[in-house]
Order: C-alpha cells, then sequence, then structure tokens
C-alpha cells in the first residue's frame, strides 16, 4: 500500500506541510521508522526518538518544528488517539473475501443482495437476507431469517441464530456468537436459589430430587444489533427468552464479553474485555464497562455512567455516576473506604498499645 502525505492528511482532515506528494508505504514507530514509512510521533516526547530515526515523514504535535528533526513533511494533529482513529483505518487492508466460494452453502430461500461476498464452507439458512455488500468470512453460520444489514462484515467462524437483525456497517469478529439460547432453567418447586434470593436467608433447604430438575425456558426472541456496532472476537449475545436481546447504535463490544438474554444495552456504549452482563439488566446510552465488570441480572444502570475495571454492580446505578469497588459504590467512597483499609493495621495496633495502657497502667 502507498498513500501520499497529501491523502492522508486529507483523509484525517489534518493540516500538513512540506513535501505533500511524498509517498509512504505504512505506519511505524518513530526510532524504527525505515525513509518510507510514516512516524508516529505526536507528541514532543518522541522528538529525540524521531531525530534518531530514518523516517522523512512523520505525524507531529502542533507547533512541532518539523525541518529540525530532519524531515521533508509534516502532518499536524492536535488529539493523538484520534488522529490514530483515522491513520490506521487508512492502512488497514479490506478483508479478502470476493465472491461467493464454490463451497459455500446458501439456502435456495436465502437472499442475497449485490456485492456480496461468502467465504468457503459458510452456511447460509433459509430465508436469512444478506444487505449489499457484506463481506462473510469463513466457517460462518447464518441461521434461518436472519437478516444482516448492508455493509456489515463478519469475520471468520462468527455464529449467527435464527431471527437475529444485525445493522448496517456493524462489524463482528472472529468466532463470536449471537443469538444462542439464553441461560434460563426453572425447576418445578422453588429453588434454593430463589428461596436464597428472596429471603436472604444462609440455610438452603434439603431439596426433594424428584421436583429439582432444571427445566430449559427456550430462547424464542432473538438479537437485534444495530449500526455501526462492533461485536469482538469470541463474544456471545444470548437470544431474548419472548421479545429480542438488543445491542444499540455505535455500540463497541470487546473480545470475550457475555451479554445475558433480553438485555438491553443503549447506544455509543463500550463494554471491555471479559464484562458479563446477567439477564434482563438495562444499559442507558454512552455508558462504559470497564474490564471484568459484572452486572447482575434485572438491574437499570443508567445513562452516561462509567463502571471501572473489576467492578461488581448489584443495584440499580443512576445516570451520570462513576462507580467501583465489589460491591459498587461511587469511586469517591471507594477511593476513601480504600484509604481507610490500608490504615487499619496501624490503627489496630495503636488501638491495642491503648488498651494495655487502661488495664495496665503504669504505677
Amino acid at each position: 500500500m502507498t498513500i501520499s502525505v497529501r491523502d492522508i492528511s486529507a483523509a484525517i482532515g489534518a493540516s500538513a506541510e512540506g513535501d505533500l506528494d511524498f509517498v509512504v508505504t505504512g505506519l511505524a514507530e518513530p526510532s524504527i521508522a525505515t525513509e518510507n514509512q510514516l512516524a508516529l510521533a505526536m507528541n514532543p516526547s518522541y522528538a529525540e526518538k524521531l531525530a534518531s530515526g530514518n523516517a522523512k515523514a512523520a505525524v507531529v504535535w502542533p507547533d512541532c518544528n518539523w525541518r529540525a528533526l530532519g524531515l521533508v513533511a509534516a502532518i499536524f494533529v492536535p488529539r493523538a488517539r484520534l488522529a490514530m482513529a483515522g491513520l490506521t483505518q487508512a492502512f488497514d487492508p479490506s478483508p479478502e473475501y470476493t465472491g461467493i466460494h464454490s463451497s459455500a452453502l446458501i439456502d435456495a430461500n436465502a437472499v442475497l443482495s449485490e456485492n456480496v461476498s461468502v467465504g468457503p464452507f459458510t452456511s447460509v439458512g433459509s430465508e436469512a437476507v444478506i444487505g449489499e455488500g457484506c463481506r462473510i468470512g469463513a466457517n460462518v453460520t447464518i441461521g434461518t431469517g436472519a437478516r444482516i444489514g448492508a455493509g456489515t462484515v463478519l469475520c471468520d467462524g462468527v455464529r449467527v441464530g435464527r431471527n437475529v437483525v444485525i445493522g448496517t456497517n456493524a462489524l463482528v469478529q472472529f468466532n463470536a456468537v449471537i443469538g444462542s439460547d439464553g441461560f434460563s432453567f426453572v425447576t418445578e418447586e422453588q429453588s434454593n436459589v430463589e428461596r436464597a434470593r428472596k429471603e436472604m436467608h444462609s440455610e438452603a433447604v434439603v431439596a426433594n430430587p424428584a421436583t429439582s430438575v432444571w427445566h430449559r425456558i427456550h430462547s424464542l426472541g432473538g438479537v437485534e444489533i444495530g449500526n455501526d456496532v462492533e461485536v469482538g472476537a469470541g463474544t456471545t449475545i444470548d437470544a431474548g427468552t419472548i421479545r429480542p436481546t438488543k445491542i444499540g447504535r455505535g455500540t463497541k463490544i470487546d473480545n470475550l464479553v457475555h451479554v445475558g438474554h433480553n438485555v438491553i444495552v443503549g447506544e455509543d456504549c463500550l463494554l471491555c474485555g471479559q464484562v458479563g452482563i446477567a439477564g434482563s439488566s438495562v444499559i442507558g446510552d454512552r455508558t462504559a464497562l470497564g474490564g471484568q465488570a459484572g452486572i447482575g441480572d434485572n438491574l437499570n444502570i443508567g445513562s452516561d455512567v462509567v463502571i471501572t475495571g473489576a467492578t461488581k454492580v448489584m443495584s440499580n446505578v443512576p445516570s451520570g455516576r462513576v462507580m467501583m469497588g465489589s460491591p459498587a459504590v461511587k469511586i469517591e467512597t471507594h477511593v476513601e473506604t480504600y484509604k481507610a483499609l490500608r490504615r487499619l493495621p496501624k490503627a489496630l495496633r495503636v488501638l491495642s498499645h491503648l488498651q494495655k495502657s487502661v488495664s495496665k497502667p503504669d504505677n
């Protein structure tokens, strides 16, 4: 891939100076960039490495004296991470899916729009609808009645269940599973799980084996995923019981996330790696869940909430709140509690000394 400095700056909406027709072949860190690579030096701390490297063009910070660093061209960006989004997109090649592979199994009643690519050993079920320009990888399964919006990419190994709806321009990474049955079971009589939750009592009862068999509640509701959603590798999104599980427009989901049945996730949310959301909980818009955060079932989490990594949420959270800890509390409360906990050993030593002084006063 070769791109001129002029085209790169236009693609990311940034200003540039110098030889704008200079062509680069890729991106690199400043210290190891070759003459044909674009060095990423978007902070003044990279100046020394940039000067010692071989790069002739670089993405730099505003007001950088790029000529003094031996460059022939420079692109100026005020917000480094935002620039990275555009730069990496410009240099990322599209998946190499072209046409319908001869080994793909396309049901006669499935509908494929124009310019759809389907990889080898992929199965598309009856009455499934694949939108224009979709790219479907190898070993993908698309169930009966599923609908995939235009421009969506399903990477290798993705499983899409029956009646799942995925919007336009979505990206589902390798081996994600969308629309598997939810984990929902019931016994003939009240189970110890139900009893413990209802009574908050520590003693379980001896169950009757005849009435303790778990009966599956089947998942009929499917999944609805909005436009511009990304789903990470190995992530699982369970089908709803009666109504669909929903993921709102623009939400980004990391690898190894589990979204339980009947969950509703709002728009523009972030779900980081190993997040777990139990059944029937509702997550508001623009809410971020840090890695390994856990959300209990049947909870309401408001909009613009931040749940920090490894936080365990066991009750409702109002909008605009930042939560931390297990169980989750407001972040300032958690920090105060943590500081107090670290002071506890010293406080106990002082208390022990004072107790001895009172019980055995000096004569």
